[in-house]
């Protein structure tokens, strides 16, 4: 009799969480015979994220994929992966979650949360798409409505550059952006794609501030039920799932950007590399978050792990 696991998914088939949630789902059935199956649950069917992290801490649901972000309110230490331009490359966010800081961050997350993060999305940097005008430098914002999640430190960095963005949740996200209740919002391509935002956004901004990074986090209790076998099957799958989830990314993002070219996007890059985006944040929103993030010690260990 196979086990049946539960997965939940914020964005819709075909982005990054999709591939890594069928790939781990793929790996634990061959790791077990069969004995493990996933049924996977996308488009924020069983909850918006923040949701599936308090189901999954009480036992009620046993995996979710989910941006970063939306972990950060339980574990504000996971903050650090999302402090505005921090990564600066795919092999910069590689560096982050699979090394030693990474392992800190699954740590406090356990204890924080009761939730493990076994495995990683890798999605890219969020682009910056409005329907209104090119945008190259902050004074290009002036006037938008700009859609950002329920986090602190994404909202701030939007002050920052002297907007004043709209938190909303990511299941009203595209209606709020075809009714016009909202002009823009970033997300990686790869979710640009996914959820069709081509059709009702036309500008891209490549900005990098952040990286956006999706973790497959498994209900403690759930994990501590398992067998030493399935344990061992989990976590290998999704240190799997997670190397192929890196590759996916590179292997794909160029022919999304065709893709969504072809479709009618326009592509702009922020005026003098991102000068003046970069100074705005890492002048004022920097020190807003030391504390939360566990002090300016971590963000300095990090910048110096990434060679900077």
């Amino acid at each position: 009799m196979a086990q049946t696991y539960k997965m939940a998914l914020g964005d819709a088939a075909g982005g990054t969480q999709w591939e890594l949630g069928t790939k781990f789902t793929e790996l634990l059935a061959e790791k077990t015979g069969r004995k493990a199956k996933v049924d996977l649950f996308p488009n924020g069917q069983l909850g918006n994220e923040q949701d599936t992290v308090n189901d999954a801490a009480i036992g009620l649901l046993d995996f979710s994929v989910l941006a970063i972000n939306n972990v950060t309110p339980f574990s504000p230490t996971v903050g650090l992966l999302t402090m505005p331009y921090v990564i600066q490359s795919p092999e910069d966010a590689k560096a982050l979650t699979q090394g030693k800081i990474g392992q800190e961050l699954v740590d406090n997350t356990l204890r924080d949360a009761g939730v493990r993060i076994i495995g990683w999305a890798y999605s890219g940097f969020r682009v910056l798409t409005n329907s209104k005008r090119p945008i190259e430098s902050p004074k290009d914002l002036k006037g938008l409505v700009i859609r950002v999640p329920r986090n602190e430190i994404m909202i701030a960095s939007y002050q920052a550059w002297g907007v004043n963005p709209t938190p909303m949740a990511w299941s009203e996200t595209f209606t709020g952006l075809q009714q016009g209740v909202v002009d823009g919002q970033d997300n990686p391509y790869i979710t640009v794609s996914a959820m069709k935002f081509n059709e009702v956004q036309k500008y891209v901004t490549n900005l990098r501030y952040i990286f956006s990074l999706e973790p497959l986090i498994i209900s403690e209790s759930v994990f501590q039920q398992q067998t030493p076998e399935m344990q061992k099957a989990i976590l290998e799958a999704s240190k799997e799932a997670t190397a192929y989830s890196y590759d996916y990314l590179l292997a794909t993002e160029d022919n999304i950007k065709k893709d969504l070219a072809a479709k009618g996007m326009v592509f702009t890059d922020p005026a003098n590399n991102e000068k003046e985006w970069i100074e705005k944040v890492t002048t004022t929103v920097w020190p807003k978050f030391y504390t939360s993030i566990g002090g300016k010690e971590k963000l300095d260990t990090a910048l110096t792990v990434l060679g900077r």
